[in-house]
């Protein structure tokens, strides 16, 4: 296995571990799986559960890849973390998506649903990395 596939895996897993345990964590004790409604808005407890975990593990997961996955990047930071955030609001929406899916149409289990999910993102989010956002440019 690369030695860049190794990285990827082991941070990508201490990252998806911390995901998994907030949401787990926000979805049956802080939002104890209640309607999160601040007025204007509201959201379902597992919707809620996976927002909160993504504004820890976002800042986290950029940290990680940058500094000890794809360090050979030759693109400059600020346009790493641009590139970044584009990729992740592309799986925040399939998480949304998905999660819903799952929950509300397949009535499986929040956390299960989470973990299903982060499966199918695991593989368009190491290729996206990988080949965008902290790609090497030739010489």
């Amino acid at each position: 296995m690369p030695l860049g596939t190794f990285r990827y895996a082991a941070c990508g897993g201490a990252n998806v571990a911390l995901d998994i345990c907030l949401f787990f964590i926000a979805y049956n004790f802080i939002f104890q799986k209640r309607i999160v409604d601040f007025g204007l808005i509201a959201f379902q407890p597992h919707i809620a559960a996976f927002l909160f975990s993504f504004l820890i593990t976002f800042p986290v997961g950029f940290l990680l890849s940058k500094y000890v996955v794809w360090t050979g990047s030759t693109i400059r930071g600020h346009v790493q973390l641009f590139r970044y955030f584009l990729i992740v609001m592309m799986n925040l929406l399939f998480n949304y998506f998905f999660i819903k899916l799952f929950v509300e149409h397949f009535h499986i289990f929040p956390t299960i649903a989470k973990i299903m999910t982060t499966g199918i993102i695991i593989v368009f989010s190491y290729l996206s990395q990988k080949h965008y956002t902290f790609k090497v440019k030739a010489a």
